[in-house]
């Protein structure tokens, strides 16, 4: 058997393709057995063992530049750098972005500080109660 697949290797693929046909010619499953065998050893350069690495190479570098121009316009379009094509709108937008960014840093501000006076009413009720409280010292003895 080793000597047909050197044989045949000295020919080349050619060679290998005639096998495959006379083989499913004279019997299917001797045909189907030399295909399967021309693709799981590499001999048709296209299978899984010889030519795998070159489509994985391929198909990676492809998503890589989609994926990199997905996100460049995501950047873009984060930074307001989008245009609509309209520069009277664009800047309509530009305008009421600064806006709504100053409002919304606006009302962080007025909940820290609202947060802060609950906090401080707390615990000056706190202190409060304390005072008002008779020490625990005073009627145990």
């Amino acid at each position: 058997m080793t000597q047909v697949v050197q044989t045949l290797d000295d020919f080349g693929r050619p060679a290998w393709l005639v096998a495959m046909i006379l083989g499913f010619v004279l019997f299917w499953p001797i045909g189907l057995t030399i295909l399967a065998y021309m693709l799981w050893s590499g001999r048709m350069n296209c299978g899984w063992h010889g030519g795998r690495g070159r489509w994985d190479n391929r198909f990676a570098e492809r998503f890589g530049r989609a994926k990199d121009r997905v996100e460049g316009e995501m950047r873009n379009f984060a930074r307001g750098a989008y245009s609509s094509g309209n520069k009277a709108f664009d800047d309509y937008r530009e305008a009421t972005l600064t806006r709504l960014e100053e409002e919304e840093r606006e009302f962080r501000s007025f909940l820290e500080r609202l947060r802060q006076a609950k906090d401080k009413s707390e615990f000056d009720q706190f202190m409060s109660d304390r005072r008002d409280r008779p020490a625990a010292s005073e009627g145990a003895v």
